[in-house]
């Protein structure tokens, strides 16, 4: 079993920035491709940013291109997300999820159980 704990979220106002870490543990596979998700109030979860394990490959969502950026630390089973220039439209619970297949984190075919989030407000 994966656990993931995803912490640094808060209230920022529109265009602060933050930057939420998650850390996995437990049964990871050897290598994994790790990413961001985020599930605004009353919508589905979607899809933020993904990283494969050797960094190469990045993939982001539309909206948060050029403001977010996504990095991980291998040796601590860590992946980061700086979210600069925040919107309203940010606002969300942040989850991070890992599979050892880049293509299944940026089309949600996620398979590790879901942590707990971390919370992203952000006033106008």
């Amino acid at each position: 079993q994966v656990q993931l704990v995803e912490s640094g979220g808060g209230l920022v106002q529109a265009g602060g920035s933050l930057r939420l870490s998650c850390a996995a543990s437990g049964r990871t596979p050897s290598r994994y491709a790790m990413g961001w998700f985020r599930q605004p109030p009353g919508k589905e979860r979607e899809f933020v940013a993904a990283m494969s394990w050797s960094g190469i490959r990045k993939d982001y969502a539309d909206s948060v291109k050029g403001r977010f950026t996504i990095s991980r630390d291998n040796a601590k089973n860590t992946v980061y997300l700086q979210m600069n220039s925040l919107k309203p439209e940010d606002m969300a619970v942040y989850y991070c999820n890992l599979d050892r297949e880049f293509d299944n984190i940026v089309r949600m075919r996620v398979l590790s159980p879901w942590g707990q989030g971390t919370q992203v407000t952000v006033s106008s």
